[in-house]
């Protein structure tokens, strides 16, 4: 299976999820600032506030895992440790996240997000770093025993 286009597709998927996030999180917040409502007891401002805190800060780590899988597709090179770190951090909260669609919003949205995370998991398998051998790395031939 071909790992570049896998790594590609992926990356692009989280680039728009990123700015689907962040414009959903913009009608949210525009919804609190216009209601100008508490809600128990909490300033609207703060929710406002923290409502673009939240949009940015998913839309930030979902641009970032898709710049490392660009990185990943472009090079044709497995991730580095914080690369793969970050990628299975992103894997982890689309596979809660897709749980929890499932119930709340309905079978559309938790097929799409099984499908980013079989994307992300796909990618991590392909892009897996082989081990060097210790003969290999020495050097030396390997011999029959």
């Amino acid at each position: 299976m071909p790992r570049r286009p896998v790594a590609a597709v992926a990356a692009i998927v989280l680039v728009l999820e990123a700015l689907g996030i962040v414009f959903v999180h913009w009608v949210l917040a525009r919804m609190v600032d216009g209601q100008n409502m508490s809600l128990g007891g909490l300033d609207p401002d703060l929710m406002f506030d923290a409502t673009w805190a939240m949009g940015g800060a998913m839309g930030l780590f979902l641009a970032g895992c898709g710049v490392v899988l660009l990185r990943t597709a472009v090079g044709d090179r497995a991730p580095g440790r914080f690369g793969r770190v970050l990628l299975i951090g992103c894997a982890i909260v689309h596979g809660v996240l897709g749980a929890l669609t499932a119930g709340l919003v309905g079978w559309d949205a938790f097929a799409f997000m099984m499908a980013v995370l079989g994307l992300l998991v796909l990618t991590l398998v392909l892009y897996e770093k082989q081990p060097v051998e210790p003969v290999a790395q020495a050097g030396l031939t390997p011999t029959d025993p």
